[in-house]
């Protein structure tokens, strides 16, 4: 030990004065800000479960909204939810409320991240059911511009990606650390392009459909949100089918985009990235956040915390990685 920590003496006294070449282990952890970005959002979404609005009945009536149309399998236990939620409403909204504070606190926290993580997984899959009613994706009303898959379900996508695990040391991007380069990839084409298709469904091609889902975000907004949702419906009224298809061809365009060059990928990304805000301000309208009643901030948030996990970085060899745990390993020797 007292060979390795002589030996490593002058990298130290390097590092002290800022002239040691900057590593690996040296460089921001993009993954740790992109947990806290997470952590961020769940702590908004505790506040915002801590509402007046969801202390009254009209909560257990959205959740039992999320029902409709579902097979019977799915729609019979968030209706047996709903009205359990109604029976104890301050209790369970406060516990609901609670836990996903603990959850932004604990992903924020080091040492409880892995286990806040895990749980966050639970919960929004369970959520996604319950609460969301898996999103709309069985009842024909999913869509990109509403938030589909369901935006709870982005919540358990990102917390797996950016477990903090690294099972591929080269990694081209931060999301390929936990799982590998090919399942991550696999899964933001899943996601990109099961949203190409929800905006080519039949209710989101109609004539007026997309006019109308925008339409319907003016209620309770502020006066200039108002008047960008009354602008962006008007663009798209009667266009329905047209507006469709090229909603749909930038999602497929940003699906395939990770597999190309890095240069082609960057632009797929930026695409997603502008994609997303636009779906996050026009179609809903800031998750309805400034109108009240919200009990997240929708799926535009996620989506762009998604891509930046997607966001390509100079991969570093095993053996340098390696090379930085020991030295970071040498100079704690020495400053112990």
């Amino acid at each position: 030990m007292s060979e390795v920590a002589v030996a490593g003496r002058p990298a130290v006294w390097r590092g002290w004065l800022g002239t040691e070449p900057r590593t690996a282990a040296a460089r921001p952890d993009v993954r740790r800000a992109l947990q806290l970005g997470l952590a961020a959002i769940w702590l908004l979404d505790g506040v915002l479960q801590y509402q007046p609005f969801m202390y009254t009945k009209a909560f257990g009536q959205m959740l039992a909204g999320t029902a409709a149309g579902n097979p019977s399998a799915i729609a019979r236990p968030i209706n047996w939810d709903a009205t359990l939620v109604e029976h104890h409403l301050v209790l369970i909204n406060t516990i609901f409320a609670t836990l996903q504070l603990l959850l932004g606190l604990g992903i924020a926290f080091r040492p409880t991240v892995r286990f806040a993580l895990a749980v966050s997984i639970a919960w929004s899959i369970g959520v996604w059911w319950f609460g969301e009613g898996l999103g709309g994706i069985l009842n024909g009303v999913a869509s990109p511009l509403n938030g589909a898959p369901g935006a709870v379900i982005i919540y358990a996508l990102i917390a797996v990606l950016l477990w903090p695990a690294d099972r591929d040391l080269s990694a081209p991007f931060v999301a390929a650390r936990a799982v590998g380069a090919h399942v991550a990839r696999a899964l933001w084409l899943v996601l990109w392009l099961s949203l190409a298709y929800f905006a080519l469904t039949p209710d989101n091609r109609a004539p007026q459909a997309l006019n109308g889902m925008i339409a319907g975000m003016e209620s309770g907004q502020p006066g200039w949100l108002s008047a960008i949702d009354r602008g962006a419906a008007s663009l798209v009224a009667n266009q329905g089918l047209a507006a469709s298809i090229a909603l749909a061809v930038a999602l497929a365009v940003i699906a395939v985009g990770v597999f190309l060059p890095t240069p082609v990928a960057k632009a797929a990304l930026v695409l997603a990235i502008v994609v997303s805000l636009v779906i996050w301000v026009v179609g809903e309208g800031f998750g309805m956040i400034l109108a009240g009643g919200a009990t997240d901030p929708n799926s535009g948030p996620l989506l762009v915390l998604l891509a930046l996990a997607y966001w390509p970085f100079k991969a570093v060899s095993p053996s340098t990685g390696a090379a930085s745990v020991l030295s970071a390993n040498a100079a704690g020797e020495l400053a112990r």
